[in-house]
C-alpha cells in the first residue's frame, strides 16, 4: 500500500526537529504495516486552525490524483484543529478513496471527526483564553501585552530562577525624537503625507525599518493605530482595544474594535514621550480636519466590486515598481513618489490617453499578425513532430504485443515438449520477462493521452478581430463591464517609464490568456498539453515596445516574441 506522511508544528518557538520526530515515528509505524512511503508533506510554524497551508494543500492535491491510498500522521490535530476543516479533509480523502490513519487514533472514522474535531476546537479556544488571561495580568502590572511600538526597546532581563521577565519596555531616545518631531510638524500644519515625504528623503527609518507612509502617521483615531493616535506616547497603556478573528475564507487575521468598557487601561508615566499639551493640540487638529480612516468591514462589497477603470491596479512605475494611481479626476501618477518621496518619477499621464495606447498596443504591437503567424506555424510544426513521435511510439507498442504473444506460445510448447528441468526453468524465466514487458506495454497504451489539436491557421487574424470587437464593446454601457474583464485578463502589467519628460508605455501580456481568448474558449484543449505548453509559455508573457521587430529566442524548439536588445526596462518605449 502506498502511504503519505504528514507532519506539522504550529509555533516559531517550537523546535524544527519536531517535524523529524513526527516523521520518524510515522515511518516506523509504516514499516511495521508493510506500507510503501511515496512522499512526506510538512508545514513548519503554521497554525492548524486553517487548511490554507502549502503542505496540506499539496497533500490534498496529490491524494485526488491517486498518488497514495493512506495518509499517516501523528494525531488528528496535526492535520487540523478546526471542526469544519477536519470534516472537509475527511470528506475529500473519502472521495479520493484514501484512508486517514494516525498514531493516536488509528483509522480515522466519522466518530473521530466529530468528537476529536470538537475537542481540538475547544483546545484552541482554551489556549486563547489562557493566553489572554496571562496577557491581562501582565498589562495590569503596567507591562506590555505584546508587540513593540516605534519609540521603545524591549528590556531583556531574567528572574532569579533563570526565567525571562517579559513585558518591560524602555524609551528609545533616537526614535522618541522622531515621534516628537512628527507631532510638532503635524501641529505646525504639515500633512501626514508631507511628513512621510520628508522623513523618507532624509533616510529616517520607519517602524521595523520600513519606509514612512501617510497611514503610518495618521492611522485611524478610532482604533488607536498610527503614530498620532498611540496613547502610550503620553504614558497611557491601552490593551484589549481590538480583537482579532481569522477570516474562514482567507485564513488572515482581521481586527475588530471592542466596546470601550472592555478596554484595560494602565498609567505608565515612565514611558511618556509626548507632552500632554502637545498631544491635546494634535487631537484638536485631527477633530478639525475630521479625518477618519475607513473601518475594515464597513462596506464589504468594496472588496468584490469591479475595478473602476480599465487598468486599475495593473499600471506600475518603471523606476520604483510602485503603483500608478489617480491623483486627480483624469491624471495618473506614481503613488510612491507622491506619498513617500523615495521615487523621482513625477511624470503624470492622462488615464484616457493611457487606455487608448494600451488598447492600440494590444491590437497592433503585442501580438502582430505576422509575428503571431510565425508563432502559430512553429507551434503547429512542433505539435506535428510530437504527434509523429507519439504515434510511432504507440504503433510500435501495439505491434510488439502480438509478437510477445507469439513468443509466449512458442515457449509454452517448448516447456511441454521438453523433459529437461533446467531448460524448462530457463524458459519459464523468459516467459516471466515477456509477460512483464507485455503488462508494461498494455499499461502504457491504456494511459496514453490523445495528442492536442492544432491551432487554427488563422489564429492571428481571429485574435485581431476579437480585439477589435472588444474595442467596440468598451464603447457600449451594456457590454463595457464584461469587455473590461476580458481586456484585463490579457494584460499582465502596464509599466510607465519616464523618458525625456514623457512616459514610455511598456505593455506586458499573458500569452496563455491570449491563446485562450483567440480560441474562443475558457480552457481550450490546445493548452492542456502540460509537457509542451510548459515550455511554450515560459516565460508566460509577451512584451510590446518600440523594437518588437523579430523573434530572438529559441527554447525547447519553440520561438518567443522578444526584443533586439533588452538590458533594462528603462530602455523600452511604447
Amino acid at each position: 500500500m502506498k502511504a503519505a506522511l504528514y507532519a506539522r508544528y504550529s509555533s516559531d518557538n517550537q523546535r524544527d526537529a519536531s517535524i523529524e520526530d513526527q516523521l520518524r515515528l510515522c515511518r516506523h509505524y509504516a514499516d511495521k504495516q508493510g506500507w510503501t512511503i511515496v512522499d512526506s508533506y510538512t508545514d513548519r510554524a503554521i497554525s492548524g486552525a486553517s487548511l490554507l497551508r502549502p503542505g496540506i494543500q499539496e497533500l490534498i492535491h496529490d491524494a485526488l490524483r491517486g498518488k497514495f491510498v493512506v495518509v499517516l500522521a501523528e494525531a488528528m490535530d496535526r492535520l487540523s484543529r478546526d471542526q469544519e476543516d477536519i470534516a472537509g479533509l475527511f470528506k475529500r480523502m473519502a472521495f479520493a478513496n484514501v484512508r486517514i490513519v494516525t498514531l493516536s487514533e488509528g483509522d480515522v472514522t466519522h466518530l473521530h471527526v466529530g468528537l476529536k474535531g470538537t475537542m481540538n476546537a475547544l483546545f484552541l479556544k482554551d489556549l486563547a483564553d489562557k493566553t489572554r488571561r496571562g496577557l491581562r495580568g501582565r498589562v495590569e502590572e503596567g507591562k506590555s501585552g505584546g508587540g513593540l511600538c516605534f519609540g521603545y526597546d524591549v528590556v531583556k532581563q531574567f528572574a532569579a530562577s533563570g526565567e525571562p521577565i517579559r513585558g518591560d519596555r524602555t524609551i528609545n531616545e533616537t526614535e522618541a525624537a522622531v515621534v516628537r518631531r512628527i507631532f510638532t510638524d503635524y501641529l505646525a500644519g504639515k500633512s501626514s503625507r508631507t511628513i512621510a515625504f520628508q522623513l523618507n528623503s532624509e533616510g529616517v527609518p520607519g517602524p521595523q525599518g520600513a519606509d514612512w507612509g501617510p497611514t503610518t502617521i495618521h492611522g485611524n483615531p478610532k482604533r488607536g493605530v498610527g503614530i498620532l493616535n498611540n496613547e502610550l506616547y503620553v504614558g497611557r497603556l491601552v490593551w484589549n482595544r481590538l480583537r482579532y478573528l481569522k477570516d474562514p475564507d482567507t485564513g488572515k487575521r482581521v481586527s475588530r474594535l471592542n466596546p470601550e468598557s472592555e478596554w484595560i487601561v494602565q498609567d505608565v508615566p515612565e514611558l511618556r514621550i509626548v507632552d500632554q499639551e502637545l498631544w491635546e493640540l494634535v487631537k484638536a487638529r485631527q477633530q478639525t480636519l475630521a479625518y477618519e480612516a475607513p473601518e475594515p468591514g464597513e462596506n464589504t462589497l468594496n472588496e468584490r466590486r469591479r475595478p473602476k477603470h480599465l487598468f486599475s491596479g495593473l499600471v506600475k512605475c518603471g523606476c520604483c515598481g510602485g503603483g500608478y494611481v489617480m491623483i486627480s479626476k483624469e491624471l495618473l501618477g506614481c503613488a510612491t513618489a507622491r506619498n513617500k518621496g523615495i521615487c523621482q518619477n513625477r511624470t503624470n499621464i492622462r488615464r484616457d490617453d493611457l487606455e487608448t495606447s494600451v488598447l492600440n498596443g494590444l491590437r497592433t504591437h503585442l501580438m502582430e499578425p505576422e509575428l503571431f503567424k510565425e508563432f502559430c506555424d512553429e507551434f503547429t510544426r512542433e505539435v506535428n513532430r510530437l504527434r509523429m513521435e507519439r504515434g510511432a511510439d504507440l504503433a510500435a507498442k501495439r505491434t510488439e504485443i502480438p509478437r510477445i504473444d507469439r513468443e509466449l506460445d512458442k515457449l509454452m510448447k517448448l516447456i511441454l515438449a521438453s523433459d529437461d528441468l533446467e531448460a524448462s526453468k530457463r524458459v519459464m524465466r523468459q516467459m516471466k520477462e515477456l509477460e512483464n514487458r507485455k503488462e508494461e506495454l498494455e499499461k502504457a497504451l491504456t494511459e496514453a493521452e490523445e495528442p492536442p489539436p492544432l491551432l487554427h491557421p488563422n489564429m492571428a487574424e481571429i485574435y485581431r478581430q476579437r480585439i477589435s470587437a472588444l474595442n467596440e464593446s468598451l464603447q457600449s454601457d451594456e457590454t463595457k463591464a464584461e469587455a473590461m474583464e476580458v481586456v484585463r485578463t490579457l494584460v499582465d502589467r502596464v509599466t510607465l517609464v519616464p523618458e525625456d519628460g514623457r512616459l514610455a508605455v511598456v505593455l506586458r501580456g499573458d500569452l496563455a490568456a491570449m491563446l485562450r481568448f483567440a480560441a474562443g474558449k475558457k480552457k481550450p484543449d490546445v493548452l492542456s498539453e502540460v509537457g509542451l505548453i510548459g515550455d511554450l509559455l515560459s516565460p508566460t508573457s509577451l512584451v510590446a515596445g518600440t523594437r518588437c521587430d523579430r523573434w530572438h529566442e529559441f527554447r525547447s524548439r519553440l520561438i518567443f516574441i522578444g526584443f533586439d536588445k533588452v538590458q533594462d526596462a528603462e530602455q523600452l518605449a511604447a
